[in-house]
């Protein structure tokens, strides 16, 4: 048990590692990087090394300390315990007032995108500024332990002003303790809380790193363990997680809708499958907006005649060699363009359906 178990990012390994050995632990990190990297496994690792009761640059995870704030790992019952105490009713107050907060010991904290409620959660979870000003409230309380950690996973879903009073914060960091926080891109964080943080961007893992990985964590046939690493697309946590059947029906679902724009034909349809993906899919939207980027990767490439060692999509190469021959790379650019229209749109509380309708309706070849 320890740093040594984390797959890939040696580099950010060495340093964490580094920072406790010398004894110089920062106040305010920020990781960055692909949904499922490891972000917040990293987080959690960090908050048992700064608290293990037996070693110095790294964790035992087996002390009370390490046992209690590793429960962390796993979220999802936490939250689910905590939406349930605040209870399924809560007006905008009483979620401010009784912030969720996810706390296994005393001195790590991980604040996660509040949902609200559990069987009618928003569509877009977000910090919220309850939740900030009872870090700020704690940041300066001396630890039970070694150092205290507060952990905010999805860091970019605070509100401009809320982010302001995050701000205070990291403009007059505590000595004993640190806050990490995690986002998808550094771009996605305010530049002044940015400014005011050690940085860390986790690379994807290598494919062949993550089939090794799953061949010990997952089972299957050896042709499904090489499809989730190919789909994972560097993620670890997405290869553990990917549902193999599912994600083939959404991105079949998805190539047929670009086929019909190509063909400029059937827009009811079109405009039906559009209303699916944006309302009613069990996949976040964000993942589906994933998964057309891959789409595009791969037609690029088809497009222009050639064959790729390292698809992302490797069971719908026949599909896409047959969509290939009807585009070119000028249309798999204007997509992507407005693909990155969508997402940025998305950031902005653009609604999904008209977005993504704005961008299929582009997409007729004349």
């Amino acid at each position: 048990m320890g740093f040594s178990e984390f797959l890939g990012n040696e580099r950010i390994i060495n340093a964490v590692r580094g920072m406790f050995r010398r004894g110089r632990v920062p106040s305010a990190m920020l990781f960055t990087g692909a949904a499922g990297i490891g972000k917040a496994t990293l987080a959690v690792m960090f908050a048992e090394a700064a608290n293990c009761e037996r070693l110095q640059d790294d964790f035992c995870g087996e002390c009370e300390n390490c046992r209690r704030i590793a429960r962390l790992r796993d979220p999802a019952p936490l939250i689910e315990a905590g939406l349930a105490e605040r209870g399924e009713s809560a007006d905008a107050a009483t979620v401010e007032r009784t912030p969720l907060i996810l706390e296994t010991h005393e001195d790590v904290w991980l604040i996660v995108p509040d949902p609200v409620r559990l069987k009618t959660p928003v569509a877009r979870p977000m910090i919220r500024v309850g939740q900030l000003r009872a870090v700020q409230r704690a940041a300066y309380f001396q630890p039970v332990s070694k150092r205290r950690v507060f952990i905010l996973d999805g860091a970019q879903t605070m509100r401009r002003n809320d982010a302001d009073l995050f701000l205070k914060i990291l403009e007059e960091p505590p000595l004993s303790a640190t806050l990490i926080l995690l986002a998808p891109s550094p771009d996605s964080v305010l530049p002044t809380i940015r400014s005011r943080c050690l940085q860390f961007h986790f690379a994807p893992v290598p494919t062949t790193a993550i089939e090794e990985f799953l061949k010990a964590r997952r089972e299957g046939k050896p042709a499904d363990i090489e499809l989730a690493a190919r789909l994972a697309d560097g993620s670890p946590g997405v290869a553990l997680s990917v549902d193999l059947s599912e994600s083939q029906r959404l991105r079949r679902m998805l190539l047929h809708m670009l086929e019909q724009c190509v063909a400029a034909e059937k827009f009811q349809e079109i405009f039906t499958a559009t209303a699916q993906l944006a309302k009613q899919e069990k996949e976040s939207f964000e993942n589906i907006v994933a998964l057309l980027y891959s789409l595009f990767t791969d037609l690029l490439e088809v497009s222009e005649g050639r064959k790729s060692s390292c698809p992302r999509n490797p069971d719908l190469l026949r599909e896409l060699e047959f969509l290939g021959k009807k585009v070119d790379w000028m249309w798999v650019l204007k997509a992507t363009h407005g693909l990155d229209s969508l997402e940025s749109g998305l950031r902005r509380n653009v609604g999904r359906q008209l977005g993504l309708d704005a961008l299929v309706t582009s997409l007729g070849v004349r």
